[in-house]
């Protein structure tokens, strides 16, 4: 595998990482049709843990089958594929080496009393993810909850073997619980704050929401507006959000969040793609559609930020 001066250049801002890391964030960076670009479309798919497998997978029942999102990640050429330890199992052989694959190793549920103090159970180890030939865990914190503080000692140590084993660590930073307000969760304050939070943790790759024009704390008010911070448009809100990870030398990808229309999909692409970001981790958007619908969506995503297609 040849690796491309812009992909030597990302990996150039680890510079603790061991080269079995850096060479797992390589092969990620390096796979798919954004290979080599410094740009990812990665597909998550935890969702079954987190909603229920009826409302993740009932309005495309070929979902049910983790092997299907194995070859969708394959077909349409994306750079990763991440599912909590059981998704992966059922497909690891059939599809070993054909994806850089995540382990999630943390998850929730929505059956659980969440409110001030959101929390998820670790649910798979390292050693799985060696076992499995992954490239790196996947696990999620939630800056604001009453239990954070443990969520954030829980991945020190889990990112800390995985580094030493040559695994990447990435980050879901989701803002939840305690005095958060619901439209504060997706504030740009707080969504900035959450993903620096991520990169202070040690992450290698780092995963947040978009962010809103809502400002949530008021003492961050008075410095945004003191400082004049541009958060007047989406791709603003992103450039902000990528300066907060140590001025961009930290890869990050938006969550594509609920279901919802194509053009929205597209515009939020257009938007981390002008304002530096990464790219998109893109999951119930993609294998709610049916099949050649995702292909077709994803096909265009990657467009977008080879900036062949506005």
């Amino acid at each position: 595998m040849k690796i491309t001066r812009k992909v030597r250049d990302i990996l150039s801002w680890y510079e603790s990482d061991n080269p079995g890391t850096k060479a797992n964030l390589a092969r990620m960076l390096m796979t798919g049709k954004l290979g080599g670009t410094g740009k990812m479309i990665i597909l998550p798919v935890d969702q079954g843990f987190e909603h229920g497998p009826a409302r993740s997978f009932a309005p495309n029942p070929e979902a049910y089958d983790p092997r299907y999102h194995f070859q969708l990640a394959i077909d349409a050429g994306l750079n990763a594929y991440a599912a909590p330890l059981g998704m992966i199992e059922a497909g690891a052989d059939t599809f070993a080496g054909q994806i850089p694959l995540i382990l999630k190793v943390n998850s929730s549920n929505s059956l659980a009393r969440a409110k001030e103090a959101p929390d998820q159970a670790i649910t798979s180890t390292v050693d799985d993810a060696l076992r499995l030939g992954c490239s790196a865990i996947g696990f999620t914190i939630y800056p604001g909850s009453d239990v954070q503080f443990d969520m954030m000692e829980e991945i020190r140590e889990m990112s800390a073997e995985a580094k030493a084993a040559g695994l990447a660590t990435v980050i879901w930073s989701y803002p939840r619980g305690g005095n958060l307000s619901k439209e504060g969760e997706l504030a740009i304050d707080i969504g900035a704050y959450a993903a620096h939070m991520a990169a202070l943790l040690g992450a290698n790759i780092i995963k947040v929401k978009l962010p809103t024009d809502f400002i949530e704390q008021p003492e961050a008010k008075k410095v945004y507006e003191a400082q004049k911070i541009d958060i007047s448009t989406q791709a603003k809100r992103v450039q902000h959000v990528v300066q907060t990870l140590f001025n961009g030398r930290r890869i990050v990808v938006f969550s594509g969040g609920a279901a919802k229309g194509t053009d929205a999909v597209y515009e939020d692409a257009r938007a981390i793609r002008d304002g530096g970001g990464n790219g998109s981790i893109i999951g119930r958007n993609t294998f709610q559609r049916k099949r050649e619908d995702a292909l077709a969506m994803l096909d265009k995503l990657v467009k977008i930020y080879l900036g062949k297609e506005d």
